[in-house]
Parts: C-alpha cells; structure tokens; sequence
C-alpha cells in the first residue's frame, strides 16, 4: 500500500512549527506493518494544495493529511478536495450537534464562522473530534478513484492523536501488514560518535535489525526496528551487557524518567537548588506524572538575595567565594537537602552567557550533588547559546544522579 502524509500550514514551513505529526503517524503505522512512501509539509496557498492533491490522489493509495480543518479563511483542506472531485459539501447534522454541544459545555456560543467545520464533501463520512471543534473526514473510493481512501484529520496534535487512535487506526487493521516492533533504548553521558563505536560491533551481531542512532542536548537514542519481539530481546540482552552504565532506560521514557523511577525503588528523595537554569530540572522532573514521589521540591535561587532567603547562605560569603563557584554549588546542594529532608540534593550554578558573570567566562557551570555520603562537585565546560548550555546542564546534572544512585544501591 502506497501511503502518502501531508501535513498542511504555512507555519511549518518556518521555525515557528515543527511538524510533530508525521512522525507519530509513522510510529503508528510502523505498528500496523505499514509505512509512508511520500511526506510533505505544505504551506496555506491554494494553488499549491490543489496541485499537491490531484497527484496524491494519482499515486497513492491512503493519503493523510493534518491540518486545514478549522473555521478561518485559510483553512480550505475539505474545501480543495471536494472541489477538485467534483462534489458539493453539505452540512453534517451530527458534527453540527457535536460543535453545539461542545460549545455549550463551556458556556459560549459559536461563531457564526465555526459552522463551516460541520460541511461534509458528499460522499465523504465525518470523524468525531472529542475534544476540538473540527471533524475529521473519512473518504473511501472518491470519484474516479476507486480503492483510495483520503483521511483529513485536525493538525492539532492532541486532536489528531485522539481521531487517529479512536477512528482512524481501527478501519486501517484490516489492511495491515507484518507489524515492525522498536527496541529504544536511551544513553546518557555517551556522545553519539562514541556511542556509535562504542556499539558497532553488538550491531553488526544484529546486522538483521534495521537500527538508528539519534542525538539531541540530553541523550542518545538507540532504535532497533524488526518484524520478531524475540530478536528484539535478544538484541536487548547484548546491548545491556554492553553499554553497562552508560544505559539509561529501555522502552518508553527520557533521562529523568529513568531517574525518578530509581528513587521510587530505592524509597529516596531529591531536592534540587539552581541557579543558572533557572528552573529547568525542576521543570523536567515535574512534566512526569508522579514525581511527587521521589522529587521534595526545588529551589531557584537565582540571585544572592534569593540564595540568602531561600537557602539561607552568607551574602558576604557569596560575595567572597562567587556566585559561580564550587563552594556555591555545594552550599546550594547541602542547603536544599537539609531544608527539605532529602536522600539527595543537586546545586546547580553557572554562566551561560552572553557575558562574563563575577569572572567566570561562558560556559562556566558547577554541579555539586549532594548525598548520604557527602557532596561531589563536577564542572564540565558547556559549548552552545544560552538554552543548550542550560538543557546540557540539567542532562549532566541528571547524569550525575542517575549514575550516583545506581552505585549507592
């Protein structure tokens, strides 16, 4: 089966948009046994989508598209096809009980503008949105093109997650092929060439799986694709062996999933202070349901009054050792663990630019984690701007823990 996504926005064709959804419809496929042949992200001009259209509907058997579903003036995705088939759209009686009913349960009224979501291509069936306003549409055998089916769904991502899972992938089973399976495993503290030497070998053992290697600020991802669970395990086992410490986490999850799930076991607690990046830990740490288990709290002690009021360290003595220094971290460290009771505390404190902060040049950063043992303090110097020094630092400062904990066990 020739399958074929478009997503639709001028937006993604900026910085503005990253076109998220193609690729959780890929991993959603992959588990069907199915997989794009063509992707395209095209912006809001008509010219463009009708042209773009007509040849999908020439070479490909499901096209999906996301995007262009709304009430605005540039949204004419349903609008386009319809008039390229040659068919009227008519309103959907169900789709304008559902915008009503929606609207309702928030107290509003709808825009007069709204109701051209519920205009269905005839011919064309609706996709319920349970939490939007724009239908999706389900198009099989449109004219003149028998055996395609045309799929619209919302580019919202929740949204068209929702549609896929609830509508779409259930009438796609009957059409799927061998399912691919994914082995994922995310490294930490491991750059990506030396990851990719580090594991040559086991791969090569496994030169059967199809694998991939992606990098980003935090960590490695290591991806094996294959149609047997069982040589997936097996493949597992090796790379464990292998990459010893250096391995974070199998299956779902990042590096601080990893974290928090080895406090949770341990029945051990964290507390962290930063300074540098300003919230972020914590902020990672917190975007995970249940980290209320193992995470105490977190302190941004960003200036010498903060680290005075919230810590309750020494504005001379800050002033005298720097706020960018080893014995600044450690006091941030020791002082958020006492404070909030935990088995384990970070302190964070750096300069990420753009200038010199109290003598310490950019990418300065101290890391002192704090324990049942007593406090350790590294100082990795960090490249990039501003954002990647501070996400570089959260991931060593995770890092640091995660490698910390294991070794305490």
């Amino acid at each position: 089966m020739r399958i074929e996504c478009i997503a639709i926005g001028t937006e993604l064709l900026t910085t503005r948009r990253i076109d998220t959804n193609s690729v959780w419809l890929g991993e959603r496929l992959a588990g069907l046994g199915l997989a794009f042949h063509r992707k395209t992200a095209v912006g809001d001009n008509r010219e463009d989508l009708a042209g773009l259209f007509r040849e999908a509907l020439s070479r490909s058997d499901l096209i999906l598209t996301t995007g262009g579903l709304g009430p605005t003036f540039d949204d004419f995705t349903k609008e386009l096809f319809a008039e390229i088939l040659g068919v009227e759209l008519v309103e959907d009686a169900a789709s304008r009980e559902d915008l009503l009913a929606f609207y309702a349960a928030r107290n509003r009224v709808p825009p007069q503008v709204n109701f051209k979501q519920t205009l269905i291509p005839v011919g064309a069936e609706p996709l319920k949105n349970p939490v939007g306003t724009a239908p999706g549409i389900w198009w099989q055998d449109p004219p003149d093109h028998p055996g395609v089916r045309v799929v619209m769904m919302p580019g919202v991502p929740r949204e068209m997650k929702r549609m896929w899972e609830e509508q779409v992938e259930p009438r796609l089973r009957p059409l799927a092929g061998r399912a691919v399976h994914t082995l994922r495993m995310v490294v930490s503290g491991v750059p990506e060439s030396a990851l990719d030497e580090q594991t040559r070998a086991a791969r090569e053992r496994h030169a059967h799986l199809d694998w991939t290697i992606l990098a980003n600020l935090t960590q490695v991802e290591l991806l094996a694709r294959g149609a047997h669970p069982a040589d997936l395990e097996a493949a597992r086992r090796d790379f464990e062996a292998v990459l010893g410490d250096d391995l974070a986490c199998v299956g779902e999850g990042n590096l601080e999933d990893a974290v928090l799930d080895q406090l949770r076991e341990q029945g051990e607690t964290l507390a962290v202070a930063e300074s540098m990046t300003g919230g972020l830990l914590a902020s990672r740490l917190t975007a995970i349901a249940g980290a209320s288990q193992s995470f105490r709290g977190g302190v941004t002690a960003y200036t010498i009054p903060a680290k005075v009021a919230f810590l309750g360290l020494d504005a001379d003595w800050l002033a005298s050792v720097g706020t960018v220094s080893e014995a600044c971290a450690t006091a941030m460290a020791e002082a958020v663990r006492a404070r909030l009771g935990a088995t384990w505390a970070l302190g964070i404190c750096g300069n990420a630019g753009p200038g010199a902060e109290g003598g310490a040049p950019v990418g300065t950063v101290f890391i002192a984690l704090a324990g049942p043992d007593g406090t350790a303090v590294r100082s990795p110097k960090l490249a990039g701007d501003r954002a990647e020094m501070q996400l570089r630092c959260v991931a060593q400062a995770l890092d640091r823990l995660r490698r910390a904990v294991a070794v305490s066990r």
